[in-house]
């Protein structure tokens, strides 16, 4: 598959140090300096992922991510100095996939992109369908379908369906679902599957207070619905 990667950060160092890095791992890597450049190279050239600087010369880079995110489903890491709960909330309500605080070293932060194209390279042919017959989770087209309609989700976000749906008759913890479907590294908190959840909820359910598909185990996790 094509390993193209947009590195979006004004920091030319930085993006020079990481564009060396992932090179050398055999990607296809180019650079900008601003939010608008970005979006409109995103626009000309098929990413598979993006590396986003929040804190850009021209627009934020959450706004950056909200736009991208209406154009594809990329992959998005947001690479950025804010290190508050609040901002990597708002972050990934934006739509990021990962959310990586400065310093970053960029050994680590190629591990996870190796990790990332692993998981893309992985083929495994499973088509989901819920008990109702309205929902369709297609592994291989990496597709969400809702009553036939597409639906349109982050890479992270279908990961997360998808493991607590194949999972089906048990619950799935927290713990599980940042081990499958992030790497090992990881280092972010419970918290992020949570926002995730509530994200996806918004795409599927019809009420999001009263969910069928995504249910909460009190003090346990997260079990797909209707398999009772």
């Amino acid at each position: 598959m094509l390993k193209n990667v947009l590195i979006i950060e004004d920091e030319v160092k930085v993006s020079e140090v990481i564009k060396a890095y992932l090179e050398k791992e055999g990607y296809q890597v180019w650079c900008v300096t601003s939010g608008l450049k970005g979006i409109e190279l995103f626009g000309k050239i098929d990413f598979k992922l993006v590396i986003l600087d929040l804190l850009l010369p021209d627009i934020d880079g959450e706004e950056v991510c909200r736009v991208l995110r209406k154009m594809s489903d990329v992959y998005i890491f947001m690479l950025t100095a804010k290190v508050a709960l609040t901002d990597k909330i708002e972050g990934l309500n934006a739509g990021a996939d990962e959310y990586l605080t400065k310093p970053c070293s960029p050994r680590e932060l190629t591990a996870r992109v190796n990790s990332l194209f692993r998981r893309f390279d992985s083929s495994v042919p499973i088509i989901f369908i819920s008990k109702d017959g309205l929902l369709t989770i297609d592994y291989n087209k990496r597709a969400v379908k809702l009553k036939g309609q597409e639906i349109p989700f982050t890479p992270n976000e279908f990961d997360i369906l998808y493991t607590i749906a194949k999972n089906k008759g048990r619950v799935v913890n927290r713990e599980q679902l940042i081990e499958q479907v992030f790497d090992i590294s990881f280092e972010g908190s419970d918290r992020t599957i949570d926002v995730h959840i509530k994200n996806i909820r918004k795409k599927i359910e019809e009420d999001t207070r009263n969910p069928q598909y995504i249910l909460t185990v009190k003090k346990f996790g997260y079990k797909f619905g209707g398999d009772d």
